[in-house]
């Protein structure tokens, strides 16, 4: 495989393609013609070099005829559209493989999302929205601790490849594998997609305990039972729970809630420490999933009777003007809860 597509130019569509770049030739996509024009000139996009190999194009039938594997990172409210647009020129030899973190859910109307007259299988992943939107089959999910400027700065990371096909896993690790880049692989394609994305609000609420002042007695508290609702909320859509144990889960869930390179654990920081809630998305420089996603979570718990409770108090402190030292008084306060209950 001479080249390899990446769709989308945020940061982390940046750092896969200077990591598969030591593999392969790298066809970039950008919406943004001056940054097209920026990566073409003088291979530099987001303040960070890029090499060679990498090459950008605003041209979908130009990145679809030349490369079979592409990987897929674009904001998740925007991902079914970005599919629709490609739907024409893709083909079931294709394979894609997406890192967007985050759930969809134009499938349902505003109306019912408000009523909670809907299904959970309204809510999607994102190789859901591939599969429905495109005739492409073989598909996959990049999921793990891979924070955009450790990559790039050169620093060891790992991440897990989860699929359902062989081909989708040995293809992926093939071309990522370097020194300082391992992947691991995984059959459980769904729950890497959601440990993915629910890891992003806890790492809302813990940026959120950062700007209160809190230590990491808090932070690890938070976590773990951060973890067991990760677990939960998986297990009733389906999935082991035993797959949030590994890299695309815990592994995720530690590195976004204690690194200030995290956007959510940002968010939350800046939050707390006074700011705006329009102020900081205005202010921000990519999408903030964790919010997006904690508003889907929470409400889709609310139609199925989950009991999660760190999420229904983030709600309330981001969205509904609860207080959030009488937030954490809430949650210090749950007498019956077991420490391990999801083993």
């Amino acid at each position: 495989m001479k080249t390899v597509g990446v769709i989308g130019s945020g940061s982390f569509g940046i750092t896969l393609a200077t990591l598969l770049s030591r593999n392969v030739d790298v066809l970039l996509y950008s919406r943004n013609q001056a940054t097209i024009d920026n990566i073409n000139s003088y291979h530099e996009h987001m303040g960070y070099f890029l090499p060679e190999q990498v090459v950008a194009t605003g041209d979908i039938s130009q990145i679809t005829q030349e490369c079979s594997l592409l990987f897929a990172v674009v904001p998740s409210s925007s991902f079914r559209e970005m599919i629709r647009e490609f739907s024409s020129f893709l083909s079931p030899s294709h394979i894609i493989i997406q890192a967007t973190k985050g759930l969809d859910i134009s499938l349902i109307s505003a109306e019912d999302w408000q009523q909670l007259q809907f299904s959970r299988h309204q809510i999607c992943t994102m190789t859901e929205v591939i599969r429905q939107e495109s005739n492409v089959v073989r598909v996959g999910c990049l999921s793990g601790p891979n924070l955009s400027r450790e990559i790039l700065l050169g620093q060891p990371a790992a991440t897990v490849i989860a699929s359902e096909f062989d081909e989708v896993i040995r293809l992926g690790q093939k071309v990522l594998a370097s020194k300082k880049f391992f992947a691991f692989g995984s059959y459980d394609l769904k729950a890497a997609e959601i440990a993915g994305s629910f890891k992003n609000i806890i790492a809302v609420a813990s940026g959120i305990l950062a700007g209160m002042g809190m230590g990491k007695n808090m932070q690890s508290l938070l976590m773990t039972r951060g973890l067991r609702e990760m677990i939960a909320f998986g297990s009733a859509m389906g999935t082991s729970g035993a797959a949030y144990l590994g890299v695309a889960g815990i592994g995720d869930l530690i590195a976004t809630c204690t690194s200030e390179d995290s956007r959510n654990y940002t968010f939350g920081k800046r939050l707390a420490s006074g700011e705006t809630y329009d102020h900081i998305i205005e202010t921000s420089t990519e999408v903030v999933e964790g919010t997006r996603t904690l508003q889907i979570i929470h409400q889709l718990s609310r139609q199925e009777k989950l009991t999660l409770p760190i999420v229904q108090v983030l709600h309330k402190s981001i969205f509904e003007g609860f207080d959030m030292h009488k937030g954490i008084e809430l949650l210090m306060n749950d007498q019956f809860a077991i420490d391990v209950d999801f083993l």
